[in-house]
């Protein structure tokens, strides 16, 4: 999953921190989604939409089809 998390809180010059604040998650649940590291669950994915003000699919969007293990 790729995400414009960075770039929208950027945009708005918010730090880490006060996006995490904003949200209810640590500064470190923020950092793993701007990363790549972590995919929001569906409950955090809407927060940050509401957070955002925009829908979750402007803000994440699906990587190419995941395939299952050899």
């Amino acid at each position: 999953m790729t995400s414009r998390v960075r770039e929208l809180r950027a945009a708005r010059n918010w730090t880490q921190a006060e996006l995490a604040e904003r949200l209810g998650v640590s500064r470190q649940t923020v950092i793993s989604i701007e990363s790549g590291r972590y995919e929001p669950s569906l409950s955090l994915a809407f927060k940050f939409a509401e957070v955002f003000g925009l829908r979750i699919e402007d803000i994440f969007t699906p990587s190419a089809e995941r395939k299952p293990p050899a």
